[in-house]
């Protein structure tokens, strides 16, 4: 199981986001299953094409995931994967 958190700025749209533990091999099948769990978040993290969207990051392990486009990056038992909006302004 990898273990999942959301950044608290997420939570202006879901507020019942929660740390949460999901057996999944890719970050794709991730997305997937938190969609299944909070109702249509895959919208919010990724585009019409299955893409990341600009505004949002996803870190696995601290480390920024690599392919933003299909989300293949393989997920590991016990990684740490961080969801996070990117935030603009002034």
């Amino acid at each position: 199981m990898v273990e999942v958190n959301f950044a608290t700025a997420l939570s202006r749209f879901y507020p019942s986001l929660k740390p949460e533990s999901i057996e999944a091999n890719t970050v794709k099948e991730l997305v997937a299953k938190l969609d299944g769990l909070y109702d249509n978040l895959s919208q919010y993290i990724v585009d019409d094409a299955g893409q990341l969207r600009k505004h949002v990051n996803i870190f696995v392990n601290n480390e920024m995931i690599s392919d933003r486009k299909g989300l293949t990056d393989v997920l590991s038992h016990s990684d740490k994967v961080y969801f996070m909006q990117a935030l603009s302004g002034g």
